[in-house]
């Protein structure tokens, strides 16, 4: 999602304050506000002149050309490109990064997947270039990733926060607000290629009760275990038939060679395993344990 204009500045009293937020518990989860990890007033704000027209946080200075058909200078002077500063209010909140120009009365919601690269960067302070200040860079993905093709280049701006409290302790609070708040947004196409590659949960869940015939309503079906092992073996059984045991049940062509010897398999797989009973003990046991004199309303057996 790429970043939106807005025209009015965000309400303090729209969020809830970090402080606030982390000492209660919110009654309730939803529809609750954003919170907000960061608020500065009069951050500035630097981008290179040739990304000036990306965002409308920026005015235009006099005698700029901006534009895809600008005509390059005759003339090239080396150096890295020119910078604008700008005097912005940013809010750092759970749901976005917000740039807002109040000189302009225009601002600028940066969605954080949008965000590709933030770091902190030591330069030399626009208004004295004899000090050094620290500001937060950031790469901005201006393109909406659902509308570009893979043979499409994405928009990038790229530009520079510096907070108005100075020293370390001021970039690394905005740095730390960034990078929490991004991680609540995490990309929706990185979570995609980990379901691709398998590297995320693949076991197959089932809901519903479990007894001994296994998972209700999916008679021989057993939950699996919660560390992804086998589940319990099924009552009556004595065990699993698993790589290390399979050649005392096949052979190396895949042949079933556990009948051969009975008394291996009834003591290996439980009592009665690899018999089977005749229509005499049937007829004499009833179906499944019971006689069909039992009920005389029952209707009589059939060939």
């Amino acid at each position: 999602m790429p970043p939106t204009t807005i025209h009015s500045a965000p309400a303090l009293d729209s969020f809830t304050a970090l402080a606030d937020h982390q000492s209660q518990t919110p009654t309730s989860f939803y529809g609750a506000k954003p919170v907000l990890h960061y608020h500065g007033v009069g951050v500035r704000v630097l981008i290179a002149q040739d990304h000036l027209s990306k965002l409308p946080i920026f005015a235009i200075p006099e005698g700029v050309q901006t534009g895809v058909n600008v005509e390059p200078p005759t003339e090239i002077v080396p150096g890295p490109a020119p910078k604008v500063t700008e005097s912005v209010d940013a809010f750092v909140t759970s749901e976005n990064l917000t740039l807002f120009n109040t000189t302009l009365s225009t601002g600028v919601s940066i969605p954080y997947p949008a965000i590709s690269l933030h770091a902190i960067q030591r330069l030399a302070d626009p208004a004295d270039s004899s000090t050094e200040v620290q500001g937060l860079y950031m790469q901005l993905e201006l393109s909406d990733p659902y509308g570009v093709t893979d043979e499409d280049e994405p928009e990038i701006a790229e530009l520079t926060l510096i907070p108005t409290t100075s020293g370390e302790a001021g970039i690394k609070e905005l740095f730390e607000a960034v990078s929490n708040c991004s991680n609540l947004h995490p990309d929706p196409a990185y979570e995609d290629e980990e379901m691709e590659d398998g590297d995320g949960d693949s076991r197959i869940v089932f809901e519903g009760s479990v007894g001994y015939d296994g998972i209700s309503g999916l008679p021989g079906v057993q939950r699996g275990a919660a560390d992804g092992g086998l589940p319990p073996p099924f009552p009556g059984s004595g065990g699993w038939i698993t790589a290390e045991n399979v050649s005392e049940y096949f052979d190396a062509e895949g042949n079933w060679i556990a009948g051969e010897d009975e008394g291996e398999e009834s003591e290996s797989l439980g009592e009665g395993a690899g018999r089977v009973r005749n229509r005499e003990e049937l007829e004499g046991d009833g179906l499944n344990g019971h006689s069909e004199h039992d009920d005389e309303t029952k209707r009589p057996r059939t060939d």
